[in-house]
């Protein structure tokens, strides 16, 4: 079958690789929608988790073809997304609800092959109907189930003002997952006009292009969705006393953030982080296939498995109004 695999940082090569060997509680999923996503990019760039060669995609749906032997809740020709986390279960971690930060975590599309491939052999535990919501609608299972995570853990009520920085993708989701959350106020920051115009469409109360824009000590709770460390390290000069901050974005590793640690003292402040999801697929799922969120104007460019390392640049670069960029690996 073909692949994309990422042989070492910087480099992808179209390969054809065996098709996966299913084990008895795994399905083979015919991979019809794969995002690309900012981790695919630090996976590419080398500075992430995992080791090379990979397989990247984590962000796909697609057609169940094969079942393993002891894998019972789908049938061959149903259409699934894919939670690709994969928890032991049986680990300090995993026993106390912490499966996100299982000591033996592996993941598709980072540790194992994933779905930038014309097939992917997912744990059946880890599959989710999708009914008949659209591929590239159900690829956006996985980053909505990290968004919703994120909500969580931000703790999210009704009539907060938020300001979320950033309104690529992910930015986006964020908006649209707050609005749910019942917040009194919403603004998106980002320097791309498009972007901005976009979220305006999209609800959000207020849309600015800098980050001077934005009044300080203000608000409820401020979202970084950039993963840029400059942008991070403001974040506590908007949030008002005894807000929360919730760092969401995906920085590069082994880089550090100056951060005033006197003003987080003196407001008060929760610093939060995000990773992964904690089982909330089914959330994520429930929400698109019922249409309370709608992410199809978050989709700007469908490529082929061919062109992966040029949507990688494409949204490095920032142009052509890219948003989410969906590889159909079985389309030539």
């Amino acid at each position: 079958m073909k692949a994309a695999q990422i042989t070492e940082p910087q480099k992808i090569e179209l390969a054809d690789i065996p098709m996966p060997e299913l084990e008895e509680s795994e399905v083979l999923i015919k991979v019809m929608a794969s995002g690309i996503c900012g981790t695919d990019i630090h996976i590419f760039r080398g500075d992430y988790l995992g080791e090379y060669p990979v397989v990247p995609g984590h962000e796909f749906s697609g057609i169940i073809q094969e079942i393993g032997k002891k894998a019972k809740k789908f049938k061959r020709g149903d259409r699934v997304a894919v939670e690709p986390n994969i928890a032991c279960e049986n680990c300090c971690n995993c026993l106390n609800n912490r499966q996100n930060f299982c000591a033996n975590w592996r993941a598709v599309g980072v540790t194992l092959s994933g779905g930038m491939a014309q097939y992917v052999a997912v744990p059946e535990k880890n599959v989710f109907n999708i009914g008949n919501i659209s591929f590239e609608i159900g690829a956006f299972v996985e980053p909505l189930s990290c968004v919703i995570h994120g909500i969580e853990r931000a703790g999210i009520s009704l009539a907060d003002k938020i300001a979320i920085l950033g309104a690529g993708p992910i930015g986006m989701l964020l908006l649209k997952t707050v609005k749910l959350q019942g917040a009194l106020e919403i603004t998106l920051v980002d320097k791309n006009e498009k972007r901005l115009h976009l979220a305006g469409k999209a609800g959000a109360d207020f849309i600015y292009g800098s980050l001077k824009d934005l009044r300080q000590d203000y608000f409820d709770v401020v979202i970084d969705a950039t993963g840029v460390i400059s942008v991070m390290s403001e974040t506590i000069n908007y949030v008002r006393p005894g807000g929360r901050v919730l760092l969401f974005g995906v920085p590069p590793s082994g880089k550090n953030m100056e951060i005033e640690p006197f003003i987080i003292f003196r407001k008060g402040l929760t610093i939060l982080s995000s990773f992964t999801s904690l089982k909330n697929s089914y959330q994520a799922v429930g929400l698109l296939t019922s249409g309370k969120i709608d992410v199809a104007d978050l989709v700007s460019h469908k490529l082929q498995l061919s062109d992966l390392q040029s949507g990688i640049e494409m949204i490095e670069r920032g142009i052509n109004n890219v948003m989410k960029v969906m590889i159909s690996p079985n389309t030539t």
